[in-house]
């Protein structure tokens, strides 16, 4: 049974930090290409940052290159999102998601089997 479960939103201003935290379950979880997306209500959950299995590759959406990080410890089955200079328009549910199909890490939501129940995150002007 995999359970991913996310904490760490909140409300902060604009300028501020945020980190996400995914708890996964399962023995096999540091084999799993591991993924964040947020969603905004109304619209579609958009892909934010992935990290491989190992932790030695990262991808980003454009939008938050250079501000948010994806990062994990397999010795504790852990994600991370840390978020920097956020801006209002991160505002959203993020979601952690897991692969455990592929090798290389996807940025397409179909490919992601597992999902967490969300932590929402608000970033006020």
């Amino acid at each position: 049974q995999v359970q991913l479960v996310e904490s760490g939103g909140g409300l902060v201003q604009a300028g501020a930090s945020l980190r996400l935290s995914c708890a996964a379950s399962g023995s096999a979880s540091s084999t799993w290409n591991m993924a964040w997306f947020r969603q905004v209500p109304g619209k579609q959950r958009t892909f934010v940052g992935a990290i491989n299995r190992n932790g030695s590759f990262t991808y980003y959406t454009d939008s938050v290159k250079g501000r948010f990080t994806v990062s994990r410890d397999n010795t504790k089955s852990m994600v991370y999102l840390q978020m920097n200079s956020l801006k209002p328009e991160d505002t959203a549910v993020y979601y952690c998601a897991a692969d455990v199909v592929r090798l290389l890490i996807s940025a397409g939501k179909s490919d992601y089997r597992y999902w967490g129940q969300g932590t929402q995150v608000t970033v006020s002007p």
